[in-house]
């Protein structure tokens, strides 16, 4: 999407996917254990885990790509181990990286070789500015700390592209301010303005894509809504840079999932999705669809209706899960949610939507809610 000029990055040559991949769950399980991997905070055996009731829907979208969040499966730092169970979770064929957190002990080669033993494409790598960062990223009062944090996001664009990938994922949590007469909002704007505007040309091939949040790290951020990232994306005005949409950060921000969906995906700046739910008030990480599960399916029936061909990130927190259970479970899900907006059909979604008719809307909110019923009607109480 955006700037792409193929969409052969997206997908993986005929006969390169890892055995691993294809292998049934069972073995997946048992290359699982064998590995010694590292383990999430609660994890079953195989013998618990055929007795789940939870949904796994055998249904298979070729061209849906899925990846889930790496520090779910991170136990005591062990980044390899880490990707070793995402790659022995059904349907996970990708990965996002954290920039520098998952390269302190894997250097960008190292680690493009340990993703292609596994069989696992980087979608993309994501800024992380930690400590020294706490007073602002590209807007620090600092001049010294502003350009290490400019320098920080082009090494990481150098790693991404050394491991395959053209995305650049930036959050800038700490750009931001918790009081009144604590930052110069205009000239503070101008400063993250121009620090895109470097990291965009430093590589006018790779795609930097903004994800906002509307508070937390600070109480309240620069980019804070999907109003300010439309505005800053204009004023960057560069060709390669775009947004990623958080589900759960749209929700905090009182901005309506769908509505910001649909304008990127109009303008081709649509770069990432990252699915997840919550209550609203905080960055919760819930599972996909488990409080919100009408505006996640209007967001995927933009996606379907642009033909939007990117990777889903499950950017979801499971504390109390297993992280291979929790990431199987986002992908039926996606994938169940997905099939009922195909079942209705994206052309009759249009009708209704522009028809502006509320009992329309909620006909078709109920036709959503029956679709697959009887199918999945097995796999529900088994």
């Amino acid at each position: 999407m955006g700037t792409s000029t193929s969409s052969c990055r997206w997908s993986k040559p005929a006969g390169s996917c890892h055995p691993l991949r294809s292998a049934p769950r069972t073995a997946r399980r048992a290359y699982d254990a064998a590995d010694h991997c590292c383990q999430p905070n609660r994890v079953r055996n195989d013998a618990e885990r055929k007795k789940l009731t939870t949904v796994v829907i055998p249904v298979t979208f070729a061209a849906m790509k899925f990846a889930t969040r790496l520090n779910s499966f991170v136990s005591g730092g062990d980044v390899s181990a880490a990707l070793r169970r995402v790659a022995a979770t059904d349907a996970i064929d990708y990965v996002d990286l954290n920039y520098p957190e998952h390269f302190e002990n894997l250097d960008p080669a190292a680690m493009k070789a340990l993703l292609d033993e596994l069989g696992l494409t980087l979608n993309g790598t994501a800024t992380r500015f930690r400590k020294q960062f706490v007073a602002g990223e590209f807007s620090n009062p600092d001049e010294t700390i502003r350009r290490a944090a400019i320098d920080l996001a082009k090494e990481a664009i150098d790693a991404s592209a050394t491991c395959g990938s053209d995305l650049l994922t930036v959050w800038l949590g700490f750009d931001g301010y918790d009081f009144t007469f604590q930052k110069d909002y205009a000239k503070d704007l101008q400063r993250i303005v121009e620090a895109f505007q470097e990291l965009a040309d430093y590589r006018p091939d790779f795609r930097i894509s903004i994800e906002y949040k509307p508070y937390e790290e600070r109480v309240h951020s620069m980019i804070n809504s999907f109003g300010q990232t439309l505005d800053i994306i204009k004023r960057i005005d560069r060709p390669n840079l775009g947004a990623t949409l958080d589900f759960a950060h749209m929700l905090m921000a009182g901005d309506q999932p769908g509505f910001g969906a649909s304008l990127l995906l109009e303008d081709g700046k649509l770069f990432g999705i990252h699915l997840n739910d919550g209550n609203n008030a905080h960055d919760d990480g819930l599972l996909i669809g488990s409080i919100h599960p009408f505006e996640t399916m209007e967001m995927i029936y933009f996606l379907l209706r642009y033909e939007w061909d990117g990777v889903i990130y499950f950017d979801t927190f499971p504390i109390r899960e297993d992280a291979q259970d929790e990431a199987e479970t986002n992908r039926a899900t996606v994938e169940l949610f997905f099939e009922k907006v195909k079942a209705v059909g994206v052309d009759r979604i249009t009708d209704v939507i522009r028809s502006q008719d509320g009992i329309a809307a909620q006909q078709l909110r109920n036709e959503l809610l029956g679709i697959g019923a009887a199918k999945y009607a097995a796999e529900l109480t088994r």
